[in-house]
């Protein structure tokens, strides 16, 4: 999360990522629906973007995959491993053409 966090703050992406919070009964959890993605990133020349953060070995959820293919047709949607780096680099750091499709 910090690293992608870092390349989008370096190439002026803004980026929102809703923390948990610990409740009374000690349990974590954030608001809204379940599964929806970790990072939200928004460019003026670069696009807009959905992104589920994981480990390498980290498993994607049922509600996780439901929200990522409901938001595709509409926004980039992504699924960034640490591996993914370089390639995570390369699409922040690309412009788009909004005007093409």
């Amino acid at each position: 999360m910090s690293q992608v966090k870092a390349l989008a703050f370096t190439y002026g992406w803004m980026a929102h990522h809703a923390q948990p919070s610990m409740t009374r009964t000690g349990r974590y959890l954030t608001t809204g629906s379940a599964g929806f993605p970790d990072l939200v990133l928004a460019h003026d020349k670069r696009g807009f973007i959905l992104a589920e953060l994981k480990t390498d070995i980290g498993r994607v959820s049922k509600q996780q995959v439901e929200w990522l293919t409901a938001c595709d047709p509409h926004v980039e949607c992504y699924i960034w491993r640490p591996r993914d780096l370089p390639e995570i680099q390369a699409r922040l750091g690309r412009n788009i053409d909004r005007r093409s499709g």
